[in-house]
């Protein structure tokens, strides 16, 4: 190299991997606020569980580390009745459905106190927050899989399609009217009701057999099967009213816009392009890929939506995961976070709590 000649710059593509994102976005996620409102049915008494859970929890164990134990649990659980039923037309052992219910189960606990424990070591931050969604959206593709599976869906392959899907597209319409009106709303049926519902269809997959959802059902001449399908388009027609509303009625930004300033119907176009694109293969392959590979097929579409959900539009599972750590690391750095460590033991304000309980034993 010539003297006095600068550095090359990095190509800008390999620059993008290594930080996502721009100055000015790393700007305005200093400024983000996290905003929820709204309280489902369960989540009143399953707060008195989470709360206890919680106190077993060490301090030193970082939110972000809860969050991605959750998630992994629940991915192998679900990989290892996809290993027995492929097709989603098979029947696998009876302690396969228990260890998803149980693996749903212990994501569902430890995905509800990692907020908790974020606040009790006072380590909350847009990081968590972009972790805790991340993990949310990759659970749910495995989630709908799984329970396709436990109810032998494949022998179906519409009603596998659009129950695979919908979960999808209702996760993606949740946060779509979060980024319209800068508030993340919970109806009185969500997500805890869902994966509530998920635990029991497994549990009766467990003691029944995955056989029991063929039964017909006499004089109505349904098949059991269909429940859980109405209960799902059901659900999806309530929930996706009520996103919707906000989505069209809801942006806070100038003029009716998103909090980011752009159109509240631009974020359909990733989502949309999607599942259009999913359908177009389902049904014009000539190999007829789902049919013969309807857990694979999701997956791999699951993948792309999980990164769209975190307005990502590159196809592949591999770079998904390239960009999520350079986002993380990206973020991480900028703010002087520790991803899987906490900056402190406790928060300021329990501390205090503490040293009052504990004066006041004394004093007793």
């Amino acid at each position: 190299m010539a003297a006095g000649a600068g550095a090359r710059p990095a190509p800008r593509w390999l620059k993008a991997l290594g930080e996502p994102l721009s100055a000015a976005q790393l700007r305005r996620l200093e400024e983000h606020r996290y905003s929820a409102a709204g309280t489902s049915l369960l989540e009143p008494p399953l707060q008195l569980y989470w709360t206890w859970l919680l106190q077993w929890i060490p301090l030193w164990m970082a939110p972000n580390t809860i969050t991605l134990l959750g998630l992994a649990i629940n991915l192998v659980t679900t990989l290892v009745l996809i290993f027995y039923c492929p097709t989603a037309t098979e029947e696998a052992p009876y302690w396969t459905y228990l260890l998803c219910a149980l693996g749903l189960f212990i994501y569902q606990s430890l995905d509800a106190i990692d907020g908790k424990q974020a606040r009790r070591t006072n380590s909350c931050s847009p990081l968590g927050e972009l972790f805790d969604h991340g993990c949310d959206s990759l659970s749910t593709v495995f989630m709908a899989v799984g329970a396709s599976i436990a109810v032998r869906l494949g022998t179906h392959p519409d009603w596998l399609f659009f129950c695979s899907f919908i979960g999808m597209f209702m996760f993606y319409c949740a946060h779509w009217q979060t980024y319209v009106s800068g508030v993340l709303r919970f109806g009185k049926v969500d997500v805890t009701e869902i994966q509530v519902a998920l635990v029991i269809v497994f549990l009766l997959s467990t003691f029944g057999g995955a056989t029991m959802w063929d039964y017909t059902i006499p004089i109505l001449e349904i098949k059991l099967k269909i429940f859980p399908v109405l209960g799902v388009v059901g659900g999806a027609i309530f929930s996706c009213s009520s996103y919707f509303h906000v989505i069209l009625h809801g942006g806070v930004g100038k003029n009716g816009s998103t909090i980011a300033g752009t159109s509240v119907l631009s974020p359909g176009l990733h989502i949309g392009l999607i599942i259009i694109l999913a359908i177009m293969i389902y049904k014009k392959s000539a190999t007829n890929v789902f049919e013969k590979h309807p857990c694979l097929y999701t997956l791999m579409f699951g993948c792309v939506f999980a990164k769209v959900a975190q307005k990502l539009v590159v196809i592949s599972s591999f770079d998904m995961m390239i960009y999520f750590s350079a986002l993380c690391l990206q973020i991480s750095r900028h703010l002087h976070l520790n991803i899987f460590k906490t900056s402190n033991h406790q928060a300021p304000e329990q501390v205090q709590v503490l040293s009052s309980k504990s004066h006041q034993n004394n004093m007793d």
